[in-house]
């Protein structure tokens, strides 16, 4: 089972600098994303879940929460301090937090 963090603690780790993954998909992404996350699909997932770090807190952020618990339990299984972000990208714009919009991953 992901363990889920909220909005509120989220907002308070990406402040921080937190580690953000966006697993959806590239399209997705481009549309609009947390300032900073760097993407990697969900499918993509098991394959590069070794790109990680073990060492530090990893949130994971969706559209909505469902395909992040799905990759934070993967993660979780493999080492990874994963925790899925509650309510998405959805929750995190409709909050008037910033959003980022293009295919390109931007420095946070």
């Amino acid at each position: 089972m992901a363990r889920e963090v909220t909005q509120e603690a989220f907002a308070a780790a990406w402040a921080d600098g937190a580690l953000v993954i966006d697993v959806r998909e590239a399209d997705e992404y481009a549309a609009g994303h947390v300032p900073g996350a760097r993407l990697m699909a969900l499918r993509t997932v098991p394959a590069r879940c070794g790109e990680l770090p073990s060492d530090r807190p990893v949130f994971v952020i969706c559209a909505s929460g469902n395909r992040s618990k799905t990759a934070a339990d993967w993660m979780n299984s493999r080492g990874v301090d994963a925790y899925s972000v509650t309510g998405g990208t959805g929750a995190w714009a409709r909050a008037g937090r910033p959003v980022a919009a293009g295919s390109h991953e931007h420095a946070a």
